[in-house]
């Protein structure tokens, strides 16, 4: 029925909404103004929430099953899961260029730190050097290489909406965090899909990681 993946439409965006709030820059001053206590466990905070509210919508979105709108098969359904796996691939590999105890929330709690910025370094990794959103761009991939019935279409509308949305309000807070260095890697590299003719080499994207870590010694 049609309502039926309104509703799924409204839970993933009531998702999406909460998820973006919670990650401001405005909720988190918010917070740390008025409970700074509860700063050094935020992130963790923020990840378990995360993981707790997106399982209403999966369960919706599963019950709605119906038949598919469309199946890939043949040499198709070979190159659309050959892209799956290696985005899945890629999402391991570049788990090494993070530091997966501070994207947790971690070493915020055990330090105690209460501040509201992140505190990784400016860094490009061989994919940032392609995408600025490499993890957002790996996702699209593996959603629009699946078999698709109704509901899983509109998830995939949705989240297609989101990522767009979502990775430009969250370089507003990459631009307050870098300054003009951010501003100028945004100019030389796509956000989402890669253009042969926009990225950066090595050594550019060394230079540009050295210029931003010189800056924020300095201040």
């Amino acid at each position: 029925m049609p309502a039926d993946y309104l509703l799924l439409a409204g839970c993933w965006l009531i998702y999406f909404i909460i998820h973006s709030m919670l990650a401001s820059l405005g909720l988190k001053r918010w917070v740390a103004a008025r409970w700074p206590g509860f700063m050094p466990a935020y992130r963790l905070a923020f990840n378990a929430l995360a993981v707790i509210l997106i399982i209403p919508p999966l369960i919706l979105m599963y019950a709605l099953h119906g038949p598919w709108l469309w199946q890939w098969t043949g040499a198709a359904a070979w190159l659309a899961n050959g892209l799956a796996v290696l985005a899945l691939l890629g999402f391991f590999w570049s788990l090494r260029y993070y530091d997966g105890m501070e994207f947790l929330g971690v070493r915020q709690w055990r330090a105690g730190i209460k501040t509201v910025e992140d505190q990784e370094q400016f860094r490009i990794s061989p994919l940032h050097r392609f995408v600025r959103h490499p993890w957002y761009s790996l996702a699209l991939v593996l959603i629009w290489t699946r078999d698709m019935d109704a509901a899983f279409l509109v998830t995939a509308v949705v989240a297609t909406f989101y990522f767009t949305i979502g990775s430009r309000m969250e370089e507003r807070k990459l631009l307050q965090y870098h300054g003009e260095i951010y501003r100028r890697y945004r100019e030389q590299v796509p956000g989402l899909i890669p253009l042969p003719w926009r990225y950066l080499d090595r050594e550019a994207a060394r230079r540009l990681e050295q210029e931003a870590n010189s800056v924020k010694a300095i201040t």
